[in-house]
This record gives structure tokens, sequence and C-alpha cells, in this order.
């Protein structure tokens, strides 16, 4: 992270990166995020929700995806990086979608939304941004219905020895190397690789879960253990 700490220097940076951030996505991860983004779509809709809140939504790939996939829910989100929700506001809007996706500014870790509003909360790689990542989860549990459920899409340190190898020389040497070349913050390409080294594992991330409030948490691991799919659920 920049010498700044906490919500205005993440901010900072993705509003640096907001008018490359898609094209940069797509190039970086070889287009294997959009199978990732469908699964976790497939994974929250398999719930029926009717009031989604994605949060650290971004350019709202997730939100989007949810609105087309289903013609009947809403979907409210959330970033931190106004320039990143202008993205995504003109993207919805060429879509057709401002009826059904709305898009504001708000962290985490203060979502301005009353308890128990949503039947589902979606985030894609955005929990490692968090400024306090308990409090944030804490927030969106209270956010959610009861019975209602977490879908959180994020990269994960895979354990076997080949991919650690594969994964560190891309996500080290590679990504922000090419990071630098297309986009003038480079500084954004370096956090990445750095913030998914610290962020927590698999089964300690699943135990902040369960002490935000959750229950029946699980993951699934995607493409050879570089990313995972958390969910959990409000109880009843």
């Amino acid at each position: 992270m920049t010498a700044k700490s906490g919500n205005q220097s993440v901010e900072e940076m993705f509003n640096g990166i907001a008018h490359r951030y898609d094209l940069l996505n797509h190039i970086l991860s070889f287009g294997v995020h959009i199978l990732w983004r469908n699964r976790l779509v497939k994974s929250v809709l398999k719930i029926n929700p009717t009031k989604v809140l994605d949060v650290a939504t971004g350019t709202a790939d997730v939100a989007i995806a949810l609105a087309k996939r289903d013609r009947r829910v809403e979907i409210v989100g959330v970033d931190v990086a106004e320039k990143m929700l202008s993205v995504g506001r003109a993207k919805v809007q060429k879509l057709g979608l401002d009826h059904r996706i709305v898009l504001s500014q708000a962290s985490a870790e203060n979502l301005p939304f009353d308890d128990s509003t949503f039947s589902a909360v979606t985030v894609a790689y955005g929990v490692r941004n968090f400024n306090d990542l308990q409090r944030g989860l804490t927030m969106m549990y209270r956010v959610l219905e009861s019975g209602g459920s977490i879908h959180i899409l994020e990269f994960v340190k895979p354990k076997l020895m080949v991919m650690r190898l594969v994964f560190g020389l891309y996500f080290h040497r590679i990504l922000p190397l090419i990071g630098r070349c297309i986009s003038d913050h480079s500084n954004a390409y370096s956090y990445l690789p750095q913030s998914v080294q610290t962020f927590a594992e698999r089964d300690d991330f699943v135990k902040m879960l369960l002490a935000a409030g959750f229950v029946s948490p699980g993951y699934s691991i995607q493409s050879f253990g570089i990313a995972a799919i958390y969910t959990a659920k409000k109880s009843t």
C-alpha cells in the first residue's frame, strides 16, 4: 500500500486506474475473471434474491452480470472510489439497467443502510482492500436479512508448490511490469500481489466470517487454487 493508509489510499489508487480498469483486468487475468464472476453470480442466484448489495462494486461488473441473469433482482453497488463508480454508471446506463442498478459511494465499514435490507451481499476482489476487515464483515452481516447469504470472490495463495511458483512469478514480476506499461499508476499493480500475500489464509478468513455472526461458512477453490468463492449465511 502507499504511504497513506486505509480507505483514502485505496480510493486514490483505484480512482487513478478507473479509466483502464476493465481493460487491464481482462488482459492481466487472460479473461479468467469472467469465468470466476459467472460462478459467483450463479452461486448468488441459487437463493433467488430480490435485492443484492454489491460491496466494492468497482465498475459494476458483478452488479451488471446479476441484472442480466435475473430480471427480477435489484442491485445496489457501493465503492469508495467515485471514478470507478462513474465508469460503472456509464456502463449501466448504456445497457439500460439504471432502473435496477443503483451505484453510490460508501465503504464496507460504514454501510448507509438499515438492518436486514438485502437478501444477498456480494464482494469480488474487494475484501483485501477493506480498512478494517472484521468491521466490514460485521457491517455486511448487519444489512443482510435473516436467511440471507454472503458471496465473496477473492484471490488466495495456492497450496500446490508448482502453482505457488507460477503464481508468485506472474503476480510479483510479470503483472506489475504489464501494469506499468499500460497504466500510469504502476503502484496499483504492485499493491495487488502484496495484498494477496498478506491477506488471511482460507481457514482464518472462515473464522472471521464466524466471528462476524455468519453460519455455515465454506469455500470453493477456483483455477488450481489461485482464487476462492466463500459463502456463508445469516441465521434465520
